[in-house]
Formats: C-alpha cells, structure tokens, sequence
C-alpha cells in the first residue's frame, strides 16, 4: 500500500518530533552546565519555548475540515498532540529556572521565602519535573524497545492514562472487565486489536473495547482528586481553598481548548460506543467524494478532455479514412466481476440499513484517478454477512445490480489499481438521522514489481477497517480477539476475515471496440457501453466537423450532447435508454447495426422520445439514493406513462437544448 497522503495534523505531528529531538539534545548540554555556556543554553532554551509556543498556536487553529483525507479519531490525535506540547513547555520552563545566573537564583531564593504556599510548590513541582526527566527519557527509550519487540502492546504514556466509559459494557469472557456508564478507569496497556487492559476504582482489572471509552479531560481529574483531598482535609480541620485555588485557575486556562475538542464527538464514535457498528467501520470516503459535486461522477468523465492548450482535444480524434471516433488503447482496459461479499459485520440494533453498495475506482495509494461507480448488493436475511451481486431475476437486470463492470485508466503511476469500498446507508430509528458507513476497503495493485499486469483471474481480497489512507485497522477487531492459540485456531479464524471475491477478464472484441471509442479513463457497467460509444461519436461529429473553426466557443443546439451526461448519474433513466435501444434494434436490419448514420439517427430518435422529456417531466421527483419511496414514484413514471403524451413539464431553460463547449469539456 502506498504512504498515505499528509494532512496539516500529520505534518504538526512531524514538527512536534522534531521539537522532542531538539529538547532532548538540550536536555543532554544543559546536564554540562558550566558558566561559560550559560548564555549561550539559555539562548537556545528561548528559541526552543518560541518554537513549542508557535506549534502549540498552529495546532490550535487546526480543524477536521483541513484534512484532505478523513482521519479517524481526529480529535483524539489532535488532544494527545496539544497535551505532548504542553510537556515540552512545562519541561523548558523548569529548565529555565535552572539557567538562571547564581544572582538571578539567590533573588528567586529570596522571593520564595515571601512567595505564598502556591508558588513555593509551583517552583518545587517545576524542581521535580527537572530531577525526573532523566527517568522519564529512560522510560521513553524503554517504551520505544518495547513497541519494537512487541507488535501487540502499544504503551503510549507513562503514566496510567485516565478513561471514563460512555456506555455501559457486560464482559463476555472470564478476562473482560465489566463496566457502567461513568466509570472511571485507568488504563494499564493500550492492545492493538481495540481491547485495552484496565483498571476500575475498586482495583479489578480487566479487558475493556477501546470504543466504549474516552479520555477524560485533565480539569476534570484533577477536580475529582481535589474533593477527595477537600474531604480529607475537612475531616482534619484544615481549610483546603487557598491552597487549590491557584491550581484551579492555571489548569482551567490551559484546557478549555481540550475540554471543547473532546464534546465534539463524531457520528461514527458515537455509533462504535453504543455498539451499533463494528470498531473498524468509518464515515464512507468515496461516498463523500461523489456528494462534493460532479468531479468524480460519469457525466464528468464522459466528457472530451482539453489538451494542455485548451484549443484542441486531449482524447477525440476522428479517424479520416471511416469518419468515426478513432479508437484510443488505455495502459489498462478491462471488465470486471463482482461476485460476492463473505463475512461482512452488519451494523446492530437501532440502524436500519437502506442500503448494502459496493463503489469502486480508479486509484493509485493517495488520490482518485476516475470516476466512481456504485453497484448495490443483496443479500439474504437468513445470511446477512453474504452480499452478492447481479441476482436472477425475470426481465432486464437493473444497471445498479448489474456487477458486470469495467474499467479504462491511462495512468502511468506504478502504484495504479482498483480501490473498493464497501458501504451501506443508515438510518438511525431514534433520531432519523441518514449517512454513509465505509464496511471495509480493499486496493488491488494492477502491475507487479517488473511492471506487467497482474494475472486476470479470480480474486479473493481481503477487507480492511477503517479508511483508504488508515493502515492496520480490522474491519471488527472482535473477530480476531484471543488469535494467538493453536495453528488450527488462527486457520478457523481466517475464515472469518471479511472478503471480497471479483473476477478479472480481458474484454471480448465486440466490447473491446466500444470500449476503445471511450475517453482514457472511465469506469462503468457494460451495459451501456455501446450507448456511451453513439455519445462519443455524437460529440466527435459535432465537434470536429461541424463547428465552423475549432476556436469557436459559441452554444451548440442539441438536446442529446447537452443533456445525456446528466442520465449517467440517474440509473434508472439508463435503463429506460437501454431497454427502448433494445427494442429499436430488434427492429433494425443487419446492413442498418452496421450504418454509422442509421445508428445515430435512431440513438437520438430513441432518446428524444423516452428519455429527454422525462429529465424534465413535472411528474418526475428529483431522485435521492436509497430513498425507496421516491424510486418507486420515479419507476411509475418511467415505466407506466408515455413521455412523448401531454404531460406536465418543468419550467424551460436555454441548458435543455444547448451544448457548452466551455463549462462541459474537462480541463
């Protein structure tokens, strides 16, 4: 898998390494203090506060909207890093102190003897966290070997970590922890596969899922420690208020910001602790590339490609000698299989699923090269961790269920391949709230190591949790839980690993010469091929013979080249093409299939009369995915009405009968 593309967070994260790299360094020359490099450590200690102060700043201003992929858990890395910060600056400070010019300390002496009770121990926690940084750079080095030799623990702090459960969890096993919603746990060891070792009030220890907690603010610790130190106190008769308030006052300042970071909880965090989804499952991405516009969508891709000049095109040419669209070979071309899904978690109580998808494009490890292409699953309820695609049924087979697909991409990336996602859209029954659940993703690497193209066979992919840009994340990490027994063991739990089964073909020469009348890279089902071919032939007649000079820019009347894009983003509407173009070539003689005119006038004859006015028939609701009722209003329609009857139409507009060079080509 390709490094994941940088975000601002990662690249902070980088700055802060760096930091630690320096005041380690520092650390080291301060313990050879002598009078003739004061000045000059003390100089150091400056720049290195200023620069701990200026990231600290930047780290603030960061949102999750900045990222340019999604990141899980964002604010959680985003607290932790705010947190390592706030270390290094408490470090400095007390570093500073101890740079000080024997005058400057024996003032600082002076004052102290004057100083409340709350600056003398201020100045001697500062004392302490000098005297102990050589333990806790001991305790990093050892941290560090043991992350090394232990792929499985992952201590992160040194001190037990401070958790409170925000849902209530009964274990299943003798080595679970139970807990109630509001218990305070400390954790004692950070497990990769989601279950962390911790530690209730009352000393039970115990494995706990990591989705089922989080982090408790540090003010909110420290308050609770207070009572508790308040109560002591007043059973001895002392007044604890002078002493706590100081603290009060200077940890309220520093964690507002963590406080604020940490109420802000995703859907998805809040679905993974109510145990509605499983550990691994994430916002959909492709899901959310498509709902940012037309960028990644087929009537995008469709369109004929600007050269770098934008006065000629980059992949429509017409070939002289026959007059049709010159054929054009991508570096991959081929069809593709989706034959089912096994061992895919469904989501738990209180969702309810309106959709089980499968999307898929082109990609080379850090960003989209194509369109995206959706084709919806089923399944059975008898089986619902099988999806499977292209079901049988009578009649035409829907283009959304048709897993025959293929896939054109020109792209010279070494690391070019398919990336699928498996999704499903929800509906939360207690708030109504809709959205887009990833179920797990797969790359396929389309060329080996010496270049060539991998074998076009069957293959079985194995399916990963979280996101594209995510690595090592499971799907549902509980179905690996305990994996660590006999061989026999971990061969029954690979059976369990979610996965998804495709077949890889190289296209036969009737599809393969349709295909090659298509722009470089586009992704879609095989259906429609030959209508997507008529299209580019359309626009290659239109474009290169009929405008008066190719610098001309002005309007082109023509309601087929202006609206049939606007059709590959509504499936339906495809299908009512494709079935009308079936019934037409039944019709058709065999000296006319192979008339290139005769075959465009009966394209646009076809479509004129059961496609165009249905785009814009007033009786035709706009379509929304995964809204039954409305595909079932649309289907009535399409399917029970004449479209070419007096009918009621939307309001008209210019766009519904003429073509824009300008807006429509791709730059």
């Amino acid at each position: 898998m390709p490094p994941k593309r940088r975000g601002p967070l990662l690249n902070l994260q980088k700055e802060a390494d760096g930091l630690k790299t320096q005041l380690d360094k520092f650390v080291v020359d301060v313990k050879q203090l002598n009078e003739q490099n004061r000045a000059d450590l003390r100089q150091r200690c400056c720049e290195l506060l200023s620069a701990v102060e200026e990231t600290t700043q930047a780290l603030k201003k960061l949102t999750k909207a900045d990222e340019p992929a999604p990141v899980g858990n964002y604010e959680l890395y985003k607290r932790e890093e705010e947190t390592r910060l706030q270390d290094f600056h408490n470090q400095l400070r007390a570093l500073e102190l101890n740079l000080q010019t024997p005058e400057t300390s024996q003032a600082s002496e002076r004052l102290s003897v004057k100083a409340p009770a709350g600056d003398q121990e201020s100045d001697e926690e500062s004392e302490d966290e000098e005297e102990s940084e050589d333990d806790d750079d001991e305790d990093e080095e050892e941290e560090e070997e043991e992350e090394e030799g232990d792929d499985i623990n992952d201590e992160s702090d040194v001190e037990m970590e401070r958790v409170v459960a925000i849902s209530a969890f009964k274990g299943e096993q003798d080595e679970d922890l139970s807990m109630e919603k509001g218990d305070v746990l400390h954790i004692l060891r950070k497990n990769k596969d989601g279950w962390w070792l911790a530690q209730d009030s009352k000393g039970n220890k115990g494995l706990v899922p990591k989705t089922y907690l989080k982090a408790q603010p540090l003010q909110e610790a420290e308050e609770e420690e207070e009572e508790d130190e308040d109560e002591e106190s007043e059973k001895d008769g002392d007044d604890p208020d002078d002493e706590t308030r100081n603290k009060r006052s200077s940890i309220h300042s520093n964690w507002d910001t963590v406080r604020k970071a940490i109420t802000e909880i995703d859907a998805t965090d809040v679905l993974s602790a109510m145990g509605a989804i499983p550990a691994g499952f994430r916002p959909s991405t492709l899901s959310k590339l498509l709902d940012e516009g037309i960028t990644h969508r087929g009537s995008h891709y469709i369109q004929p490609e600007l050269s770098q000049s934008n006065l000629s095109f980059k992949d429509l040419f017409l070939d002289p000698d026959t007059g049709k669209v010159r054929a054009r070979t991508s570096r991959v071309c081929l069809s593709l299989s989706l034959w089912s899904c096994r061992m895919i978690p469904p989501p738990g109580v209180g969702l309810q699923v309106l959709s089980r998808h499968i999307r898929f494009c082109a990609f080379d490890g850090e960003q989209v090269l194509s369109n995206i292409y959706t084709v919806r699953a089923t399944y059975s309820p008898k089986n619902p961790k099988t999806w499977s695609f292209s079901p049988r049924m009578s009649g035409q087979l829907p283009s959304l269920l048709d897993g025959e697909c293929f896939l054109r991409c020109n792209s010279a990336s070494a690391n070019l391949g398919i990336l699928f996602e498996l999704g499903v859209t929800y509906i939360r029954n207690s708030t109504g709230e809709q959205g887009d659940l990833s179920c797990g993703w797969t790359f396929l690497k389309l060329h080996d190591a010496s270049g060539a193209l991998i074998p076009l066979r069957t293959h079985e992919l194995i399916l990963h949790g979280g996101t594209p840009y995510e690595t090592d994340v499971e799907v549902d990490p509980s179905l690996t839980k305990g994996a660590t027994g006999s061989v026999f063991q971990q061969m029954m739990m690979a059976r369990r690993v979610p996965k998804l089964i495709i077949k890889l073909r190289t296209p036969n020469s009737r599809t393969m010469a349709h295909l090659n009348l298509l722009p470089d890279t586009f992704v879609g089902s095989l259906c429609s091929v030959q209508l997507l071919a008529l299209y580019r032939q359309m626009l290659a007649d239109t474009l290169l013979l009929d405008r008066v000079t190719m610098q001309s820019a002005d309007l082109i009347c023509s309601s087929v080249l202006a609206t049939f894009p606007g059709v590959l983003d509504q499936s339906d509407l495809l299908d009512a093409l494709q079935k009308a173009w079936e019934d037409a070539e039944k019709l058709m003689k065999r000296s006319e299939k192979r008339d290139m005119s005769v075959l465009k006038r009966e394209f646009v004859r076809v479509y004129m009369d059961h496609v165009f006015p249905l785009l814009y028939s007033a009786d035709m609701p706009t379509p929304h995915w995964a809204d039954e009722e409305v595909a079932n209003q649309r289907a009535r329609t399409i399917f029970t009405s004449n479209p070419s009857s007096d009918c009621g139409h939307q309001a008209f507009d210019i766009s519904q009968v003429t073509y824009d060079l300008l807006s429509s080509a791709r730059h």
